[in-house]
């Protein structure tokens, strides 16, 4: 991979365009890590207050009827955006479904328990728990490679 740097300060805006045969692993890679620091902060509501949260503070996001709340370890927060929104603008390398109401951050995870017809417990660092339905088991087990076998 052959990388330019062009450094001039009568540039008015940062661009990165990248040049490529195909979209590999490494190219997506880079996409997301540019798309998560557009991301930015996510403004989460306590009563009145407001609070910005990190997104890799934000251990999951749940939608519960209209509202989408973020649990991180200084509580549970509303956020204003949907599930589906978060879902396209947080970086998929971090932040996964896990149903068809919560997304959660990879990373917050401590382990996974095998729970009654198919679905995951899954259980995160804070101690905290949420269920991986079975629609999403296989997409959970493919990015965290815990399917593979060895072959001798």
């Amino acid at each position: 991979m052959k990388i330019v740097l062009d450094m001039d300060p009568r540039n008015e805006e940062t661009s990165v365009t990248i040049h490529c045969k195909e979209i590999t692993p490494a190219i997506q890679e880079i996409l997301e890590y540019l798309k998560k620091n557009e991301t930015g902060l996510i403004v989460g509501k306590d009563g009145e207050n407001q609070h910005l949260l990190k997104p890799d503070e934000v251990q999951y996001f749940r939608s519960e009827g209209d509202t989408v709340t973020a649990a991180t370890p200084e509580g549970i927060f509303k956020v204003k955006e949907k599930l589906y929104e978060l879902e396209q603008s947080l970086p998929s390398h971090r932040f996964i479904r896990i149903s068809k109401s919560v997304i959660a951050n990879l990373y917050a995870m401590s382990h996974f328990e095998p729970s009654f017809n198919g679905t995951l417990c899954v259980h995160f660092k804070s101690g905290e728990k949420e269920y991986a339905s079975r629609h999403y088991v296989g997409r959970i087990k493919e990015i965290l490679r815990m399917n593979r076998r060895e072959t001798k």
